[in-house]
């Protein structure tokens, strides 16, 4: 057996584990890359296996960095299935169509307002690519082995980062290996908690936030601290969303606020076509989260759902002061960049950051401090406050991980830490060696494991 890192190691992003084992190739994730230029480079490379080797795609969840470079592996020869469940599949329809829409889009601006040295621009790929690699997915309930052949079997956990989303279980002549994807909070505000694994012989585990603790605090009233602050300036309060989870969150917390008439009077929006989407898919599966029809109910009547282009450009062109709840989370793209370019030079205005961003991004520079960002070719001056909530994170911290972790009821021969920027997974690597005097290593992009 081999295990080869082809992204997520030492970056957060464009997660891709290949395992080879028993003359079988399979990938457990196939994230895009996002951040930094040289990473976003790498989505341009072609991956270094054969595509018409590759036996099995298995997908942990639907965010873009575990999804988004599907619709380019089809694209370059791969035939064969994506294994996940059902939600996921519903989920990274939607991601993925988003995804090729937005990079056609890109590439079009690109090319009206020549602020590229490509020429012509083109997108990394498209709709139709998204669309075809739909047709490839194949969904399985969780918590029971499913045959791959004779020799391989899997089975999905419920790992409590967004809806659907499960840690990976392969196991091979009766050895497991574990694929940690994302693994949620203790208590997440929406779904279940992750579910523990007694057994494995060997680990592969996230650490995003492998170096930090997330501070015990009322997100709620973190929330209307924010709103609040802004509404007193009669500004605007824009939230850049991730579409997936963190969007239904913020709408859930919202209801609640208004339900309590805690909320100013002012209209709230989730100008985001896949947020939209993606929220109906939560309403679809009532079974995997916690949401009552009460709940659901009432998060319809607390926010305006925009996903029509003529729409979204009134509110955009609307002064009056509102919340905005938009995409992207990064601020890679999407309709936020266009709250962002008539609104963040003015200081009366606020913008809220509400998940990780990663190193390269807008939403980074944001936090940093930075004077100006770039997008649609120029300079935009930072007026508007910048805020950030910590605490609505989906990935565990330090503690949560070692909890899971600690449920173990052997540790595994070696466990391999992934998916973190490498101050994060060197501070996690020390923690297990100190608490649990487990054997572990942090993954390196492209180098070869073999395990015994």
């Amino acid at each position: 057996m081999k295990l080869t890192f082809l992204g997520g190691a030492g970056t957060v992003t464009g997660s891709k584990i290949l395992l080879e084992v028993n003359y079988k190739k399979i990938l457990i994730d196939c994230g895009l890359f996002q951040g930094l230029k040289e990473l976003r480079l790498k989505n341009w490379e072609t991956l270094p296996i054969n595509h018409n080797e590759l036996d099995l795609v298995l997908l942990t969840h639907a965010h873009l960095d575990h999804s988004g470079y599907i619709p380019l592996l089809i694209k370059n020869g791969y035939k064969g299935k994506i294994y996940c469940t059902k939600a996921t599949k519903d989920l990274t329809e939607i991601i993925l169509l988003d995804s090729g829409k937005i990079q056609e889009e890109d590439a079009k601006r690109a090319n009206i307002h020549a602020y590229t040295k490509h020429s012509p621009a083109e997108a990394l790929y498209g709709v139709n690519d998204a669309k075809k690699a739909i047709t490839h997915f194949k969904t399985f309930e969780s918590n029971i082995w499913h045959k791959f052949n004779d020799e391989i079997a899997f089975k999905f956990i419920n790992s409590g980062h967004i809806l659907g989303s499960v840690f990976v279980l392969v196991k091979v002549n009766e050895k497991i290996i574990t694929f940690s994807g994302d693994i949620g909070r203790t208590e997440p505000i929406l779904l279940p908690k992750f579910e523990y694994i007694e057994n494995t012989d060997y680990l592969v585990v996230e650490s995003t936030y492998g170096n930090r603790i997330h501070k015990e605090i009322s997100i709620s009233d973190e929330l209307l601290k924010y709103i609040n602050q802004t509404y007193i300036k009669k500004g605007i309060l824009i939230i850049p969303t991730f579409s997936v989870e963190r969007a239904q969150e913020i709408i859930y917390l919202l209801s609640i606020l208004k339900r309590e008439k805690s909320l100013p009077n002012i209209p709230i929006y989730l100008d985001s076509p896949m947020g939209v989407n993606a929220t109906e898919v939560y309403f679809k599966y009532q079974k995997i989260h916690k949401l009552t029809q009460e709940d659901i109910n009432s998060m319809l009547k607390t926010v305006h759902l925009v996903s029509n282009v003529n729409a979204s450009k009134a509110v955009v062109n609307d002064n009056s002061p509102k919340i905005v709840l938009a995409g992207s989370g990064m601020i890679t793209g999407g309709r936020v960049l266009h709250y962002l370019d008539k609104f963040i030079s003015d200081k009366k205005n606020s913008v809220l950051i509400v998940g990780f961003q990663a190193e390269g991004t807008r939403g980074r520079a944001l936090l940093s401090g930075d004077s100006e960002i770039k997008f649609f070719g120029k300079y935009h001056k930072i007026n508007a406050e910048i805020f950030k909530i910590n605490a609505f994170s989906g990935h565990a911290d330090q503690n949560e991980i070692m909890d899971w972790l600690k449920h173990f009821k052997s540790p595994p021969i070696l466990t391999f830490i992934n998916h973190g920027e490498p101050h994060q997974s060197q501070a996690l690597k020390v923690k297990i060696r100190t608490d649990l005097n487990w054997k572990c290593t942090v993954a390196q992009m492209n180098k070869e494991y073999y395990l015994d």
